[in-house]
């Protein structure tokens, strides 16, 4: 008994082992068609995203890395490319999703086989339309006439109760519009980081900003004498924006406290300059950063803001070009400011605003003159920077742009 006990179960362990071969063997024989379309490595300091927005349809054909969806960081958006060629089977996120690094997006098949066809109805009629289909029962049908008498009559009771006409409007109070007349969006991410760091800056600095103002004749001649020139060498155009950046770098060079930054109970001088550029996109607000721009002459300064600019503004601007920076100038007056008083973009001590040119009356000589002006103003942090060390630097940003000779002369 126990030979032909054991010759059974042998038998049934491998009629067992073969049925889960035959289970797993179609599912492997597929598995080499399908390939997953996955979050990519956003940077160190980012740890997630938000799906933003899906770029194609279950059912689009899609060749090697082209993007398939956005992904939108505290910082910059991030694609989501389809590793082969093929056709999308499905997506498995939707937008608004919080996805990490290697999160599967999407499932696309490289021979198009298996994709299910896109139902284009919207998911919340189709419980309606089933529900509708459905037939009733005769219990239901008359539990549905029992109540409707209730909710007939009760309009009717309301009526008989108050005759009073209703009760009328203070004077005092507000008249508010209709809720039918709002819109409600959520903010993106990249607003809330930069709601989140300003609100920090405002909370963690001892903010105070000192203003000035410059002459902005010589500099707008230098820039119209030498253009043509200067494009025909360089291939880029000579913008205002190079002059104030060369400005702020021997400013900072001057006052190195300006260039400095608390951490904890020490200072920690910088013994070199990045400057960050405020570029306002579609999306938000970023600054990327000129490195070692006391290294650049005035070509390259203006080819590296050109090339930054453009990325900022297609959206495909990386993280590293983004990161760090000793100080940061803001232009509001390409948008036509013709004052403020910018934020400090943390972990930097100082901020630069620059304004639009306004042609106002000047005392020149002893004569009154029409002269094209900028105000220029120096947002710092009191607990590192006194007042004379802000004020020397708008100093030396006036005297450099209404001089641009003292660059070459070092004075």
């Amino acid at each position: 008994m126990n030979y032909f006990a054991v010759c059974r179960e042998s038998v049934g362990n491998l009629h067992s082992s073969l049925s889960q071969q035959i289970c797993i063997r179609p599912f492997c024989s597929n598995s080499g068609d399908l390939v997953e379309a996955v979050v990519p490595y956003m940077g160190e300091s980012i740890s997630d995203g938000t799906l933003a927005k899906l770029l194609k349809n279950p059912g689009d054909k899609v060749e090697v890395d082209e993007p398939i969806a956005q992904i939108e960081t505290d910082k910059v958006t991030i694609d989501v490319t389809s590793p082969e060629a093929g056709v999308i089977q499905k997506f498995v996120a939707k937008e608004g999703d919080t996805v990490e690094p290697g999160f599967k997006v999407a499932i696309i098949s490289k021979s198009g086989e298996g994709v299910e066809s896109v139902d284009h109805v919207a998911p919340s009629e189709k419980p309606s339309e089933k529900e509708a289909l459905k037939p009733t029962s005769p219990i239901q049908e008359k539990k549905e006439e029992e109540m409707k008498p209730k909710v007939e009559t009760a309009p009717v009771k309301e009526k008989s109760k108050g005759t009073s006409p209703p009760p009328k409007r203070s004077a005092t109070e507000p008249q508010l519009p209709p809720k039918e007349r709002e819109r409600r969006v959520p903010m993106t991410r990249l607003r809330k980081r930069v709601a989140t760091r300003l609100k920090d800056s405002q909370n963690t600095f001892a903010l105070l900003t000192t203003f000035n103002e410059v002459d902005m004749t010589n500099l707008m001649k230098l820039r119209s004498e030498y253009k043509d020139t200067f494009v025909e060498k360089h291939g880029v155009k000579l913008g205002l924006m190079s002059g104030f950046v060369k400005a702020a770098v021997s400013a900072l060079q001057n006052q190195p406290i300006v260039n400095a930054v608390i951490d904890g109970d020490d200072i920690i001088y910088r013994d070199y300059v990045d400057i960050s550029i405020a570029v306002g996109t579609p999306k938000g607000l970023v600054v990327p950063v000129l490195r070692d721009v006391d290294r650049m002459n005035f070509a390259e300064i203006e080819k590296t803001i050109n090339e930054l600019a453009k990325k900022a503004t297609n959206g495909t601007i990386s993280i590293d070009e983004m990161a760090g920076g000793s100080f940061t100038i803001s232009n509001g007056g390409v948008y036509g400011s013709l004052l403020s008083t910018p934020i400090i973009n943390p972990p930097q001590s100082a901020i630069l605003g620059m304004h639009s040119i306004v042609n106002r009356p000047m005392v020149v000589g002893g004569d009154i003159v029409s002269r094209p002006m900028m105000y220029i103003a120096l947002t710092y942090d009191h607990r590192l920077i006194d007042g004379r060390e802000a004020v020397y630097f708008l100093r030396r940003i006036k005297d450099v742009v209404e001089d641009p000779r003292r660059l070459l002369l070092d004075v």
